[in-house]
């Protein structure tokens, strides 16, 4: 199959053009109509000569995702499920304007995106990882995320349907962003770049569950994307209970690998941390936790969990929540407590695709 035409570079497509003896100016044109007018067929692209779109159609391509199911209203945080061109649905979760989640300034709208279908990392608590793992997306399925909401933004807003949405990213959707380092570190390149999606590298932060080798392969990047760890237990015995991939990469040395990135980047890195009741919300997790996340500069986004059918885990009382949170800053740890944004959408990663295909396989076997 011809790779996507959203998973090429400029430099790539420049070099296309040469072979077909195309003007360079043909690519501006090209691309322009892909990120800026965020074109879904070959035929809109009316300023590219007939034989030329021929020739791209022939060459390339052009996916588009299929919008299955949207929940939320324009002004809470909305999940988007999508169908890939293989039938496959991954999720995308728009989170409106709001103090800002990883970033100094204030968001105006984060998009949270997704690099894989499932997830083979099977933490206990989440909903991506329980029909298991069935492929990495491509580099055209990560940019196209951003490109779709964008769409779908257009058609709320007609007037002025070239509009920018979305000016933050955080890669923290269905699957391990790191474990597709090269097609997720390809899309993001097209989404900096001032040709592509115009997104600042420091507006896009990467989350990964301590992949320790590609974390320093991070490091070495030369655009300066953020950092956040999902992290949830701040002691071997509390993670390695909920996430496996704590055997391979326990805290010793997943931290040198954070201190690695540390040394190289100089900006606070963020720790996730999903409360879940009886697990690791006790308040003999936060010391371990703060001595952490001050050895790495880091600061602690508390999350209560997000309760997914099928499995046991609660989220804590506010009570409970408070109290945590208090005493992590007592500690001298910058933190945060974020309870409003999605509760009632299904937001944990992955909920509402295993939702949906539960229902289709229980409507086809009907």
């Amino acid at each position: 199959m011809n790779c996507d035409i959203k998973s090429q570079t400029a430099e790539e497509l420049q070099k296309q053009f040469l072979e077909w003896d195309q003007p360079s100016y043909r690519v501006a044109q090209l691309l322009a109509w892909l990120y800026e007018r965020r074109a879904s067929q070959w035929s809109e692209m009316t300023n590219l000569p007939k034989a030329l779109r021929e020739l791209l159609s022939r060459q390339f391509s052009f996916e588009t995702l299929e919008l299955v199911t949207k929940q939320g209203s324009p002004d809470s945080t909305q999940k988007f499920l999508w169908r890939l061109g293989d039938g496959a649905l991954v999720e995308s979760v728009l989170i409106p304007a709001s103090p800002a989640l990883y970033g100094e300034a204030s968001d105006r709208h984060t998009l949270c995106v997704s690099t894989q279908v499932g997830c083979a990392y099977g933490c206990r608590f989440c909903a991506s990882g329980l029909d298991g793992w069935k492929r990495n997306l491509g580099v055209h399925e990560i940019v196209e995320q951003i490109l779709a909401v964008e769409r779908w933004n257009a058609t709320q807003s007609p007037a002025d349907p070239q509009t920018r949405l979305i000016n933050n990213l955080v890669i923290m959707g269905m699957g391990e962003p790191l474990a597709n380092y090269e097609n997720l570190m390809k899309a993001l390149k097209i989404l900096n770049a001032s040709w592509g999606g115009g997104i600042g590298a420091r507006k896009i932060t990467i989350s990964t569950s301590g992949l320790a080798p590609q974390i320093r392969k991070l490091a070495d990047e030369p655009l300066q994307f953020r950092l956040a760890l999902s992290l949830h237990g701040a002691t071997d015995e509390i993670r390695g209970r909920i996430m496996p991939v704590n055997r391979k990469y326990p805290l010793t040395v997943l931290a040198n690998a954070l201190e690695y990135y540390q040394s190289k980047r100089g900006r606070m890195i963020t720790f996730e941390y999903i409360l879940i009741a009886g697990v690791n919300d006790g308040l003999d997790q936060v010391k371990p936790l703060s001595e952490l996340a001050r050895r790495l500069n880091a600061k602690v986004n508390l999350i209560p969990y997000n309760k997914v059918d099928g499995l046991p885990w609660e989220r804590p009382d506010e009570a409970t929540q408070d109290a945590f949170l208090a005493a992590v800053t007592a500690c001298g740890t910058t933190a945060t407590l974020r309870r409003e944004k999605g509760h009632d959408i299904d937001a944990a990663c992955g909920q509402l695709r295993l939702r949906t295909e539960q229902g289709l396989t229980k409507h086809l076997s009907a």
